[in-house]
C-alpha cells in the first residue's frame, strides 16, 4: 500500500484571509515537511474562481517549483481538467514536469465537475465528457506516436514533417497516467484505454469494491501500447482522513468541519462529482457516524489500520490522505505526523 496526500490548497480561514495569497507558502511547508516524513507522493488538484474550495489554477506551474523543492517524494496532478485544456499542452508540460522532476511526476486526468469553472473559461460543461474522450485519445498519441494530426470535432491542428512534440519524458513511455472516474462509462474507458483509476472522496466502500471489479473485467481491452502505461491495474482512492489519539478525540476534533465540507458536494457548485453524488443523495448519508461506517478513515490508529486494511482487501494499491480546511493548520500537520508514525509503519508493506 501506498500513501500519499492531495492538496485542494483550500484557504484556512482564520489564517489564511483574502486575497489568501499565503496558502501557497503553508501548502509548499506541508509538501516539504510530507517527503521528510516517508509519504511516496503529493497530488495537487486543478480550480479556479473559488476560495471556497481551491486555488491552485495551474499545477504544472506549482509541481515544477515543487520539483526543486523536493528530491524524493512523488509528484501528481490530481486532476488535470481535460476538458479545459489543449491535449498538446497536457502533454508538452507532463513530459517537462517529469524532466524537472528526474522522472517523479505523475498524472491524473477527469472530465471536471464544477460548472463554474467552465463557465469562467469559455467551455461548454454538457459536452465535456465528449470533448475529454476526444482529447485523451490525442494525449495518449502524442506520447506513443510524437508527431499528431487532429481534424476533430473540437480539436483541429497539423504537425508537419520535420515537427515533432518536445520535450519527451524521462519515463517511458510516459509518466504512470491515471483517470479520474465514477460512472461506468468513464470507468470503463480508463481501463479500455490502459489507465490507472482513481476514486474520489464520496464512494463508500462497498461502492469501491464494485468499482474496482467493474474496471478489472475491462482491463483485457486495453491494446498495446497503451497497456504499458506504469500505473495500469493500479487502484488509486481518495479519503478523507483524520487520526488522532482515540476514537472520540478524532471525532471531537473533526466532526464538525468534515460534516461540513462533506454536505457541500450536494450543492449547485458540483455536478456529480466522478459520479458519486447520487449515491449520497440526502444530507441524513453525510452524519458523521453513517460516514465512519461507510466512508471516511477517522479515529485512532488502530481504528485507520483497520479500515485501510479493509481498503487493501477490496484492491486499493495506493491511498490519498485528504482534510477539509476546517480543523486548523496545526491540527492538520499534527495529524500527518501522527499518521506518519503510527499508522504508515503498519500497513506500508
Amino acid at each position: 500500500m501506498k500513501f500519499g496526500i492531495l492538496f485542494t490548497s483550500h484557504p484556512d480561514p482564520e489564517s489564511e484571509v483574502y486575497p489568501h495569497q499565503t496558502i501557497h507558502e503553508r501548502v509548499t511547508r506541508e509538501i516539504v515537511e510530507a517527503e521528510e516524513l516517508g509519504y511516496d507522493s503529493i497530488w495537487i488538484a486543478e480550480h479556479h474562481f473559488s476560495n471556497r474550495y481551491g486555488i491552485m489554477p495551474d499545477p504544472f506551474a506549482y509541481l515544477s517549483y515543487l520539483a526543486a523543492k523536493t528530491t524524493r517524494i512523488k509528484l501528481g496532478a490530481a486532476v488535470m481538467v481535460v476538458p479545459l485544456h489543449h491535449p498538446m499542452r497536457i502533454v508538452e508540460n507532463a513530459a517537462f514536469v517529469d524532466i524537472l522532476s528526474n522522472g517523479r511526476f505523475q498524472l491524473g486526468l477527469g472530465s471536471g465537475y464544477r460548472p463554474y469553472e467552465f463557465e469562467g473559461l469559455g467551455i461548454d460543461f454538457e459536452s465535456r465528457r465528449e470533448r475529454q474522450a476526444e482529447a485523451v485519445d490525442l494525449i495518449l498519441q502524442g506520447f506513443h506516436e510524437k508527431r499528431v494530426n487532429a481534424d476533430g470535432k473540437f480539436f483541429q491542428f497539423k504537425m508537419d514533417e520535420g515537427y515533432e512534440i518536445f520535450p519527451q519524458p524521462i519515463q517511458q513511455p510516459h509518466p504512470p497516467f491515471f483517470m479520474g472516474a465514477g460512472t461506468d462509462n468513464s470507468m470503463r474507458l480508463a481501463a479500455q484505454k490502459g489507465f490507472g483509476l482513481m476514486q474520489g472522496t464520496l464512494p463508500s466502500f462497498e461502492v469501491l469494491a464494485r468499482n474496482i471489479e467493474f474496471y478489472q473485467t475491462h482491463m483485457k481491452e486495453a491494446p498495446a501500447p497503451l497497456n504499458q502505461n506504469p500505473a495500469f491495474g493500479q487502484f488509486d482512492v481518495v479519503r478523507m482522513v483524520y487520526v488522532a489519539e482515540t476514537d472520540a478525540k478524532a471525532k471531537a476534533e473533526s466532526e464538525a468541519g468534515i460534516t461540513y465540507h462533506m454536505k457541500s458536494f450536494l450543492s449547485g457548485d458540483t455536478a456529480g462529482y466522478l459520479g458519486d453524488v447520487a449515491e449520497k443523495n440526502d444530507e441524513s448519508q453525510f452524519a458523521y457516524d453513517n460516514l465512519l461506517d461507510t466512508t471516511i478513515l477517522h479515529g485512532s490508529p488502530d481504528t485507520v489500520i483497520r479500515r485501510i486494511e479493509d481498503l487493501r482487501k477490496i484492491g486499493v494499491t495506493s491511498l490519498m490522505l485528504h482534510y477539509p480546511p476546517y480543523y486548523g493548520v496545526q491540527k492538520c500537520l499534527d495529524m500527518l505526523r501522527l499518521f506518519a508514525k503510527e499508522v504508515m509503519p503498519h500497513v506500508q508493506s
